[in-house]
C-alpha cells in the first residue's frame, strides 16, 4: 500500500538518509558482506532512491533494477541516480507480483534488498515468495523490517498508514522465510525488543 503525507515526507527527509547510511548498511554488510563481482540486484520499495545509491556504492552492485508502487517516489530516484546511466533501471510496479512489476525471471538475481517496505506489503508472505523465486542459489536477501509490535504502538497508528490484518512479528518473518528455502541462521538482529529485524537470508 502506498505511504500515506507523514511517512513519504519521513522518507525523504535527512534522517532517514542518516539511518540508511550509518546504520542499516553496516549492519547489512556486516550479517552479509558485500556482493559478489558483476552481481545483478532487485531493490523492492526504492522510494527516492538513495537506498539504490547505496546499494551501487557501497555494496559494489553492478547493476540494480529499482521497484517501487508510488510513480512519484520513482520520478525522485529517477532523478537522484541519473549519474549512473544503465547500471540502475527504475520500475513502477508490485513487489508481490514481480514478473509483472519488472519482468523478473526465475533465479536471475544475486541479491534481494528491503529497507523497510515488506510491512507495507498487504500480500507480504507472497511477496517473500517472489523474493524467493528471483534469486539464485546461493543469492542473499539483505532486509531490514518493523515489526507487529511496534506497529501497533499509539504512535505509529497515529501517524502512518499500514495493513491492519496479518501483521508479522521477528520469529513471524523468519519462519516464512524458511517455508520458502531462504536460510537467515544466525545472520539476523531484532533491536529495541524485537520491534525491529534486520539480517540477510541465503536462497538454498
Amino acid at each position: 500500500m502506498l505511504m500515506n503525507q507523514v511517512e513519504t515526507a519521513l522518507i525523504n527527509s535527512p534522517p532517514r538518509r542518516w539511518l540508511q547510511r550509518w546504520y542499516e548498511v553496516p549492519w547489512l554488510r556486516r550479517l552479509g558482506g558485500p556482493l559478489p563481482p558483476d552481481a545483478r540486484v532487485l531493490e523492492i520499495g526504492c522510494g527516492p532512491g538513495y537506498g539504490t545509491r547505496l546499494i551501487l556504492e557501497q555494496f559494489g552492485a553492478a547493476h540494480v533494477d529499482a521497484i517501487d508502487l508510488d510513480p512519484a517516489m520513482i520520478a525522485r530516484a529517477r532523478r537522484r541516480l541519473a549519474g549512473h546511466g544503465d547500471r540502475v533501471r527504475l520500475h513502477t510496479g508490485d513487489a508481490a507480483d514481480l514478473h509483472t512489476s519488472v519482468g523478473a525471471p526465475d533465479a536471475g538475481y544475486d541479491a534481494v534488498f528491503d529497507f523497510a517496505i515488506v510491512h507495507h506489503i498487504p500480500a507480504w508472505r507472497t511477496a517473500l515468495a517472489e523474493i524467493a523465486r528471483v534469486l539464485r542459489p546461493g543469492g542473499r536477501f539483505y532486509f531490514d523490517e518493523v515489526t507487529a509490535r511496534v506497529l501497533a504502538r499509539p504512535t505509529y497508528r497515529a501517524l502512518f498508514d499500514h495493513p491492519t490484518t496479518d501483521r508479522f512479528t521477528a520469529d513471524d518473518f523468519r519462519a516464512e522465510l524458511h517455508r520458502h528455502g531462504l536460510h537467515v541462521g544466525d545472520r539476523w538482529r531484532a533491536p529495541i525488543g524485537g520491534d525491529y529485524l534486520i539480517g540477510v537470508a541465503e536462497r538454498r
